[in-house]
């Protein structure tokens, strides 16, 4: 039978064979990693069978001893649950003891939503920097996922130059179907202003470092994090940028169902709770307003 430590190698390859997101399989490996050391120093233990439902609790009530949020206890769950799970297909454990954890409450929170003065602050942050400044612009143009940028390539952007309206196509995953998203003249000239000086490299990936490999998510979150902190936004975050995009074009009265196809939402329901900060005209379009 595979120790702990063999049996997360395997639960990392196995998530990424399942094309996870790779923000999902760095939380998941991380949270593993730390039940490990739990169990190890804590407990003495270091085979999936001998964790026990005790075993469990007492690792999460170290995180609640340290003030963790209910929403990151809550992630911690899922991820020994999906580890639990994996070593059960294995055959490395008879029992699942997580089946047993319940999800603290969480009360959901209003969406954070930048006003026009905070995100022109963070564009003059990050304007000398080309391509932070092109990042920023694409998250707050078109509403997308951090992991989704991080998958554009050169071939998924479109630029026009007749009425001034390009195209993002966004790829398919196991999850979510392909979709296109308009690309208004701001966030076109961001990308031509950064590809003028993108490093040469071996991939199609748009956003690369300096060598010419792909920009990671936790570097963009890391770089974002400082710009936040420069624009004195020090709590703002990445998603953020993509509440500000569903809500501002819901007040200028774009469709609710059309903004859903463009953010990606699964339920309809997830852009409807946006209407309930904002006040919008009776008229509504399906034109994509620029921030």
């Amino acid at each position: 039978m595979a120790k702990l430590r063999e049996a997360r190698k395997e639960f990392i390859n196995y998530l990424e064979e399942k094309n996870r997101a790779e923000a999902t399989v760095l939380a998941y490996g991380t949270d593993i990693r730390q039940l490990i050391e739990y169990a190890e120093e804590e407990e003495d233990k270091e085979n999936p069978d001998e964790l026990t439902y005790e075993d469990l609790t007492g690792y999460l009530d170290d995180f609640r001893d340290q003030d963790y949020t209910k929403k990151s206890i809550s992630r911690k769950i899922n991820s020994i649950r999906t580890f639990f799970q994996f070593l059960k297909e294995k055959g490395y454990i008879t029992q699942d003891p997580s089946n047993k954890l319940t999800h603290p409450k969480i009360e959901p929170k209003p969406p954070n939503i930048l006003s026009e003065t905070e995100y022109r602050a963070l564009r003059d942050a990050c304007r000398n920097d080309k391509r932070m400044y092109a990042i920023v612009e694409l998250l707050l143009q078109t509403g997308i996922r951090i992991g989704e940028l991080r998958k554009i390539q050169l071939q998924d952007i479109e630029f026009s130059e007749e009425n001034g309206k390009g195209v993002l196509h966004i790829r398919p995953s196991h999850r979510k179907p392909a979709r296109n998203i308009p690309l208004n003249q701001r966030a076109q000239d961001a990308i031509k202003e950064y590809l003028k000086v993108r490093p040469e490299a071996n991939t199609d990936i748009l956003f690369v470092t300096r060598p010419g490999n792909p920009y990671l998510i936790r570097n963009i979150r890391a770089a974002m994090k400082r710009y936040f902190k420069k624009a004195g936004l020090p709590d703002a975050t990445i998603n953020d940028l993509r509440h500000t995009f569903i809500a501002h074009q819901l007040k200028q009265g774009a469709d609710v169902s059309y903004i859903s196809k463009i953010v990606g939402h699964k339920r309809l329901t997830s852009t409807e709770k946006y209407l309930q900060y904002i006040e919008r005209p009776e008229e509504e379009n399906n034109e994509l307003e620029e921030l």
